[in-house]
């Protein structure tokens, strides 16, 4: 049997640390070619990673860290580059199975390249179906290639989908754990420091996702990401509060029933299923105990505790690069909280206020896509932004 060849990018992330995780677990070198790993700043890690997989090459996205990179696996034989430019020339390395785990739009670019492959692409990464989801779904079909989900709630629908009619589909509901928030006072919440909302109260994730999950505006991604996927009608995408976070997703029939997704907080199971699919391969996860778990609980996801949910559903029902303003005003958002030039509160009036100001180029917003205008238009929103945080300011 041929041995698979594998990519990674986005390595010494968190998804990227599980991935290699179960990959040295079922074998590493002596089961799978590793083509390419992508990593960041952490040029140590990344070639821990590259030699213990005897990986071909290896990429920081930083041009500054590759001399650092280069020095780590001086004697490997692993080769190694820096930069964009380098991550697209990874990308267009023919390859069965590649994790698209690299954290926000930069993403993108190197998905679209692998497309073209006709590969496997096990998508972690979020941006890509929010900023783009028809061009990089229709680039799968043109290709021939799959784009299997990996964030937990769309691996838990794609499962529970398994065998059934999507015409037979009524609902689909998406879990959240509510963040670091979830039981302040509403009152409270213009008050909160960046500090407060990186503390997720049921698992450590990075800083950047851990506040977009207080917010909210992660799962009004994930929203998003269900609809372009999945291609479901906004009006039968639901969210749902469940402090557990043990059942990630549910799709609801005609006939009534529910279909739940129920599993431990490991993100091991939804990669593991994205690389063993179509099989089922025996997972190193927590057998949950539900007698000791006892109960499970539900709240309203309140769109006005969280009115990143309420401008993601706007955003569904616009199309066209309503997705591309809604990341990049986020993302921008983000960075402005975190440099405590805005308040918590005030990130979803600046996405809000993107949204509004780039619709009104209709001639824009709903043209055709193409990565071209997609970056375009992800570029403006961050302009519109900066300028409208400045406002916010004064």
């Amino acid at each position: 049997m041929q041995r698979r060849r594998i990519t990674v990018f986005g390595a010494t992330g968190s998804i990227g640390e599980n991935t290699i995780d179960l990959l040295t677990r079922q074998g590493g070198a002596d089961s799978y070619d590793v083509v390419a790993l992508s990593g960041g700043r952490n040029v140590k890690r990344l070639a821990e990673q590259a030699i213990a997989l005897k990986a071909d090459l290896a990429v920081t996205a930083f041009d500054d860290c590759l001399d650092d990179l280069r020095a780590a696996l001086a004697g490997s034989g692993v080769e190694a580059a820096a930069g964009q430019a380098a991550l697209i020339e990874a990308a267009a390395r023919p390859a069965d199975w590649i994790m698209s785990a690299i954290v926000g739009f930069a993403g993108l670019a190197p998905g679209l390249k692998a497309l073209e492959h006709g590969t496997t692409l096990a998508l972690a990464n979020k941006e890509s179906l929010v900023a783009a989801g028809p061009l990089l779904l229709g680039a799968a079909a043109k290709h021939g290639a799959r784009v299997l989900p990996v964030d937990s709630e769309h691996s838990a629908v794609f499962q529970a989908l398994v065998g059934e009619d999507m015409a037979a589909v009524e609902r689909v509901i998406i879990t959240a754990s509510g963040g670091a928030f979830r039981d302040w006072p509403i009152e409270d919440l213009a008050k909160a420091t960046p500090e407060q909302a990186s503390s997720h109260p049921n698992w450590a994730m990075g800083q950047r996702i851990t506040i977009d999950s207080a917010s909210m505006f992660n799962k009004g991604m994930e929203l998003i990401e269900t609809k372009e996927y999945f291609g479901i009608a906004p009006s039968k995408i639901e969210a749902l509060v469940h402090p557990e976070s043990l059942i990630h997703a549910m799709v609801g029939y005609r006939d009534g029933a529910i279909m739940a997704h129920v599993g431990p907080h490991d993100m091991r199971h939804a990669i593991g299923y994205a690389l063993n699919w179509p099989e089922r391969a025996a997972l190193p996860v927590e057998r949950l105990d539900l007698a000791k778990i006892g109960q499970m609980t539900f709240r309203p996801a309140c769109e006005t505790r969280w009115p990143a949910l309420r401008i993601a559903r706007e955003v569904m029902e616009a199309g066209g690069y309503a997705g591309a303003a809604f990341n990049a005003g986020k993302e921008a958002a983000l960075d402005a909280f975190l440099a405590r030039e805005i308040g918590f509160t005030q990130m979803s009036d600046v996405v809000a206020a993107v949204l509004d100001r780039l619709s009104a180029d209709a001639g824009l917003m709903k043209s055709d896509l193409s990565l071209e205008k997609v970056l375009h238009v992800d570029h403006l929103a961050r302009e519109e932004a900066a300028r409208i945080v400045r406002s916010l300011q004064h």
